[in-house]
């Protein structure tokens, strides 16, 4: 197991990691839309609200050596 942690994205609160790679997969916490350079949440719309978590979240995930493009999904 390896620890993943950024800068680029809001430092974890509590006892958790921003990401943790185990056995080839990369397990990343919730995230919530701060701004990692000021601390603030990013409110209004919920565009600007997912540009900025989304942001996060490829932040933790280039620290990783990965992007969002190898982010698998599901459909129902």
């Amino acid at each position: 197991m390896k620890i993943i942690a950024t800068e680029k994205a809001p430092a974890a609160i509590g006892p958790y990691s921003q990401a943790v790679t185990i056995n080839g997969f990369l397990f990343i916490s919730g995230q919530l839309p701060i701004n990692p350079e000021t601390g603030v949440i990013t409110t209004g719309n919920a565009k600007d609200m997912t540009r900025q978590l989304m942001n996060n979240i490829g932040a933790i995930l280039t620290e990783a050596g990965s992007s969002l493009e190898k982010i698998v999904k599901t459909t129902i």
